[in-house]
């Protein structure tokens, strides 16, 4: 394994002094390894069946109801007392911690949805019938996917063009700036409101509309980075040896830029989540049905009756987006030569 260089080394130290920094970089990876296990933790098909001395992986494969017995040759429904009993008959079932999946519509509730917690639904569940951990754990993984995606897309366009807009200058730079003054200046919502009366939004549609606003974020500190190194002796002796432009913007200038980009990505990915949130929670989002965490807040703001839809929506982005401030805090501060922690 190389060893750090003693930079590095004191980069890293710096952010395990930021205890705030540090612990909550571990709580929101173990939270987000856990939304990545959301399958095996909340789901209404079994993890494991045993029949008839042959074993069966329902959560990876589609088994009619005729493989265990039954009569039909649609997907078995294992909640089904009818497809239990023929299972349990000749073998047995593991089921999730959880036995609900997102979507899972549960047809046994004691009393009328949206229900209150109880010890077989452990945050209720909304109007429709749908338990809340479930959407919170499969909610939080689509978030923080939907995050990481968009902020490295936006970080690879960004970064591209203030380096080119930096190194070039000139009417190179000129161009840019005026085009960026123009395009910022479209109102992303409205641009989602006419496409949505087109097409039915999903993820990478989303994903591909944002991105054509969100990269401008990284453009301003890469671009200043390279306008001030653009002109160093180093970059000048480069340019007289013959270097070619891409070599010396990527190997001899970017280098100088990435502390600035990543400093900046906790934050961007914070805001991400909660643009997701926010156009889902207006309906602009993802589509109907889909596990989400505007969508939950939006139930708990048409649900006033029943508290537990808006405390554990709003507790969730809470503890996620700070979580994230903290991260990007602890890196900022790592990063900074000025700083020392013992």
């Amino acid at each position: 394994m190389k060893k750090l260089s003693k930079l590095n080394q004191r980069r890293l130290n710096n952010f395990k002094s930021n205890k705030r920094g540090y612990y909550s970089f571990w709580i929101f990876s173990f939270l987000f390894i856990i939304s990545l296990l959301a399958n095996f933790i909340a789901n209404e098909k079994p993890l494991l069946v045993k029949y008839k001395s042959n074993f069966y992986y329902p959560i990876f494969s589609f088994y009619s109801e005729t493989t265990f017995g039954g009569d039909f040759e649609t997907e078995a429904d294992y909640k089904d007392p009818y497809v239990k009993n023929l299972i349990e008959e000749n073998g047995w079932m593991i089921l999730p911690i959880i036995p609900y999946s997102y979507n899972t519509i549960i047809r046994d509730l004691s009393s009328p949805a949206p229900s209150p917690p109880t010890n077989k639904n452990w945050l209720g569940t909304d109007d429709q019938a749908r338990d809340v951990l479930s959407r919170l754990i499969y909610g939080f993984r689509i978030s923080v996917l939907f995050g990481f995606t968009l902020t490295f897309f936006s970080m690879i366009i960004g970064v591209s063009a203030g380096a080119i807009q930096g190194y070039f200058g000139g009417k190179t730079d000129l161009f840019f700036q005026r085009f960026m003054e123009v395009w910022s200046a479209i109102p992303t919502l409205y641009v989602l409101i006419i496409l949505a009366s087109v097409i039915q939004p999903n993820f990478w549609w989303l994903l591909i509309i944002l991105l054509l606003f969100s990269w401008m974020g990284y453009v301003g500190v890469v671009r200043a980075e390279f306008l001030r190194a653009r002109n160093f002796d180093y970059i000048r002796a480069a340019r007289a040896l013959g270097v070619s432009n891409t070599k010396i913007m990527v190997r001899h200038m970017l280098p100088n830029a990435t502390i600035a980009t990543v400093t900046f990505l906790p934050f961007s990915l914070s805001a991400s989540v909660t643009a997701l949130s926010g156009l889902d929670f207006l309906g602009f989002g993802l589509p109907p049905g889909s596990a989400s965490l505007g969508e939950m807040v939006n139930q708990g703001r048409n649900n006033l009756q029943a508290p537990w839809l808006g405390i554990t929506s709003f507790l969730t982005l809470g503890l996620m987006l700070g979580l994230l401030v903290f991260v990007g805090e602890a890196i900022r501060d790592s990063l900074d030569p000025r700083k020392t922690f013992n």
